[in-house]
């Protein structure tokens, strides 16, 4: 089985965040949601408060197949400067293994040099964020190990791409029908 480590930050957008964690799970994928401040509640741009699962752990990420970023601000900001976050990026990126981020959280990516020669998506604005990628203003794209989503309107898109990869076309096909998405 898949297992997705997903970094929540204070000032993340909610929706991004729980719509492909939530998606991942429908699809068998296991989903770790990892607060990467001190305490387990995390609260949201919209004053939400998610309960992570853990706090975060680099020893925990290493063991996962893919690290998402949900987008939302100042939740990206947060997330850009975490280091050992960072360092986890470009470890994953060596090996090969899966990146996503959605919204102003592909930055993040192109902070650590994740995007060089990459296809690449964000949120309107954000575009020069996009170090070493070019910009498709596409909904979610998909290059190699790498996968940007545009915004919260494509959150369940990006969470069944992610499927596609993490697990099987026709699993997400599977949930894609499941949850009525057209």
């Amino acid at each position: 089985m898949s297992k997705v480590y997903v970094c929540m930050a204070d000032g993340l957008e909610e929706v991004e965040c729980l719509a492909v964690a939530d998606i991942l799970r429908r699809g068998g994928v296991e989903v770790v949601l990892a607060s990467m401040g001190e305490e387990l509640l995390v609260t949201g741009s919209h004053k939400i408060r998610i309960q992570a699962d853990c706090l975060w752990s680099k020893e925990a990420c290493e063991e996962c197949d893919a690290i998402f970023l949900p987008g939302g601000m100042p939740g990206t900001t947060h997330l850009a400067e975490h280091g050992e976050l960072g360092e986890m990026l470009l470890k994953f990126k060596e090996e090969g293994k899966m990146l996503a981020a959605i919204c102003a959280a592909p930055s993040v990516l192109g902070k650590y040099h994740c995007l060089e020669g990459k296809r690449a998506t964000c949120y309107p604005g954000w575009e020069d964020k996009l170090l070493g990628a070019e910009h498709t203003g596409e909904g979610v794209v998909r290059d190699g190990n790498v996968v940007t989503g545009r915004g919260l309107g494509f959150a369940v898109d990006e969470g069944l791409e992610l499927l596609k990869v993490l697990v099987s076309e026709e699993v997400s096909a599977d949930v894609r029908e499941a949850i009525q998405h057209p």
